[in-house]
């Protein structure tokens, strides 16, 4: 998947310390309910085991042929949000330096197109931390509808009672 800024495409094991380089900074994966990583190695596992799937891309910067955050989708994960049936949850985050460019926005774009496309997938469902309003406004750009709040105990990074903003998408008879 392409636009003039952003490529997303499979993560590979040659990724490994540009994925360190963004996850360990101590902003980035709290935000997302995730611990900063510890090591290249550490990434390196990440892109082995969580990122090796066929709904979980790189989000590279064509300017320089870098990944600089991920964007994927799935079954509902760990965090437990409240899916309909066969309704995946989506996920991403970008590294702090090219926080405030809209590429999470064209990025989850790129992805909703592609799943128009190529799936059956009626909707899709997301969350934020409430402290983070700028993933919400990522989703709101890209037509997801807040469907209302939940609390998670000890099921993502930092998430121990902070509320979570619940948003859904409809891909039913839109183009």
């Amino acid at each position: 998947m392409h636009s003039a800024r952003l490529t997303l495409r499979l993560w590979q094991d040659c990724d490994a310390e540009a994925l360190y380089k963004y996850a360990c900074d101590s902003d980035v994966g709290p935000r997302a309910g995730w611990p900063p990583h510890n090591s290249v190695e550490e990434s390196l596992d990440i892109i082995r085991t969580v990122f090796h799937n066929s709904t979980t891309w790189a989000i590279v910067w064509n300017e320089t042929g870098e990944p600089i955050g991920a964007m994927g989708y799935g079954p509902s994960c760990e965090c437990s949000l409240p899916a309909l049936d066969g309704e995946p949850t989506v996920g991403y985050w970008v590294g702090k330096p090219y926080w405030g460019m809209g590429i999470c926005t064209e990025a989850l774009r790129l992805m909703i197109d592609h799943i128009r496309l190529t799936t059956s997938i009626e909707s899709l469902i997301s969350g934020h931390f409430t402290d983070n309003p700028a993933s919400g406004r990522v989703m709101e750009k890209c037509g997801f509808v807040p469907t209302g709040e939940t609390v998670f105990d000890n099921s993502l990074f930092g998430g121990d009672n902070r509320p979570i903003r619940v948003l859904r998408l409809s891909l039913m008879g839109q183009e």
